[in-house]
């Protein structure tokens, strides 16, 4: 089936084109500006990243498995409520949890201004827009990560091995460092990659802090030097560090492996009392106000407050544009996606699985730098090959046609997010027999006829959790929405950075607060999948 393997490499060619592309750029360089970016800014860049990366990769482990060790392996006041619930930060963007961090700790916000009626004009806390504030910002929007695979670790190692650690006198805690650990590393190390990348590929948090990294350096040399050139070659500098963070989850998977429990353990380990109950409890309390409840709380006081005036025709027009970018971003990638994994079931050669691998690396790729590489690759073909066909079709005044453009909107869409539309699609795939369509095809029935009779009903349910899964990434996705959007295409993601570049806490709380509900969806879709099986 020649079409299916034509499908699989087309789809490995789109993600593949902005990195050749990326390659490409330096061909030649302007010199003035980036000999401007090395005296200025290029060092500070680099070290910036690097302190980035290195302090939300730490926290997101120290926090992310001690949470999961508490409510995966311990009893305490509220387990129940705080397994399920310390996922909901999923739900915030980075971006929104900034603004709202620097809205209520900046000196002028509410907590620090009521410090200084009770304690005197005097009293100074620490400076929230620095270093560790963008820092801790990060930690508690990306922490689920390493939470959720971890959590999953821990319940799959099962009660024999933990069991025979204490019967070797091992307490609890010499029990975690010496069997739960080593076992749930390859999990937890996958989580912190995943966490690295989402922090590699952050704009909207480090420009609310004013602290500069790639991302920020792309956009303003896009739009503050109009070099697209040294933006796409920034860009190639930034996807070194997502290599290098590729390359640190590949090792996590591929580590050494400890066998697993014949059956996955059910309830937990350890039944905390007295003061250490409680003191998980109040850890986990914690964490889930201060990621979640206390951000909630004041987008909705902002959102009341300010928010109704926004309740304009503008505001509603960036809700349709919003929805209907999801929607279509929805449906092409999840179609493209069916067809990937059809491809893959049904021509299961090492080049079509290479080829899908291919096409699911776009998730790796923040959304700047996707933007920069499509839009070098389409202001190329424009200048280069449709405005001189169409003039010389007649149309002296023809402009650029693809730079700017929906169609490369959607298409940055679709490469960043195949993989998420993969997996469910895949899981839903190895649920079908294949001795069902194998029945359909000794029937009679065409391809096509059985692609929509069986395949398709038996995928509708992996199908839709894709499809919800890209529409609200695609709502929320700011950097490749902000760099690309054609002319009047503002998003709910747009507007929130329009305002908090402007200092506009409180208006920013609407549509932030559209966004959080929003994204509350594909989270409870998370906690079922990640519940399901699992007695506690």
């Amino acid at each position: 089936m020649p079409r299916w393997r034509l499908v699989a490499y087309l789809a490995a060619a789109l993600v593949l084109m902005p990195l050749l592309v990326l390659l490409l750029s330096w061909q030649s360089v302007d010199t003035m500006i980036w000999s401007h970016l090395l005296q200025t800014q290029l060092f500070t860049l680099i070290g910036n990243t690097l302190v980035l990366v290195g302090g939300v990769g730490v926290g997101v482990i120290l926090l992310g498995v001690s949470l999961a060790w508490l409510t995966s392996l311990c009893e305490f006041p509220g387990r129940r409520l705080f397994d399920w619930a310390l996922m909901l930060p999923f739900a915030i963007p980075a971006y929104v949890l900034a603004f709202v961090v620097i809205g209520l700790l900046d000196f002028a916000g509410p907590v620090q201004t009521q410090l200084r009626a009770w304690l005197g004009s005097d009293f100074r806390m620490f400076p929230i827009r620095s270093t560790g504030g963008v820092i801790a910002v990060l930690i508690l929007v990306f922490y689920p990560y390493v939470y959720m695979l971890a959590r999953g670790a821990f319940l799959a190692q099962g009660r024999g091995l933990m069991e025979a650690s204490r019967i070797l006198g091992h307490s609890p805690w010499q029990g975690f460092w010496r069997v739960a650990l080593p076992m749930a590393r390859p999990a937890i190390g996958a989580g912190v990659a995943l966490a690295i990348m989402e922090t590699l590929a952050d704009f909207g948090a480090v420009s609310v802090f004013n602290y500069d990294t790639f991302t920020t350096a792309i956009y303003k040399t896009w739009h503050g030097f109009y070099s697209l050139q040294t933006a796409t070659q920034l860009a190639s500098l930034l996807l070194l560090f997502v290599f290098l963070a590729l390359y640190v989850e590949r090792r996590a998977q591929g580590s050494k492996r400890f066998p697993g429990s014949d059956k996955p353990r059910q309830g937990p380990l350890y039944r905390l009392r007295g003061p250490l109950a409680w003191l998980a409890c109040g850890y986990c309390a914690l964490v889930l106000a201060v990621a979640f409840v206390i951000p909630v709380i004041q987008l909705v006081w902002w959102a009341f407050d300010s928010g109704v005036a926004d309740f304009d025709s503008r505001y509603w027009r960036v809700i349709r544009n919003t929805l209907l970018l999801g929607g279509m971003a929805a449906l092409i990638t999840v179609g493209v996606a069916t067809l990937l994994v059809l491809a893959r079931r049904l021509q299961p050669i090492r080049r079509v699985r290479s080829a899908v691998a291919v096409a699911n690396l776009g998730y790796a790729l923040p959304g700047s730098v996707l933007a920069v590489g499509i839009m070098f690759a389409f202001s190329f073909l424009d200048n280069q090959l449709l405005i001189p066909l169409r003039q010389w079709l007649g149309n002296p005044q023809a402009g650029q046609l693809l730079m700017g453009s929906l169609f490369a909107l959607l298409l940055a869409y679709l490469i960043r997010f195949m993989a998420v539309a993969y997996g469910p699609l895949d899981t839903s795939l190895a649920r079908i027999r294949p001795s069902l369509p194998e029945a359909a095809h000794s029937l009679g029935q065409s391809g096509w006829t059985v692609f929509w009779r069986v395949y398709l009903p038996l995928l509708l349910p992996g199908v839709l959790s894709a499809a919800l899964l890209v529409f609200v990434d695609v709502l929320k996705e700011m950097p490749a929405t902000l760099l690309m959007r054609p002319f009047g295409w503002d998003t709910l993601a747009v507007r929130i950075h329009g305002l908090t570049v402007e200092g506009e806490w409180q208006r920013a709380a609407l549509p932030a607060l559209t966004l959080v509900l929003v994204g509350l969806l594909p989270v409870i879709v998370l906690i079922r999948r990640s519940g399901r099986g699992v007695r506690h």
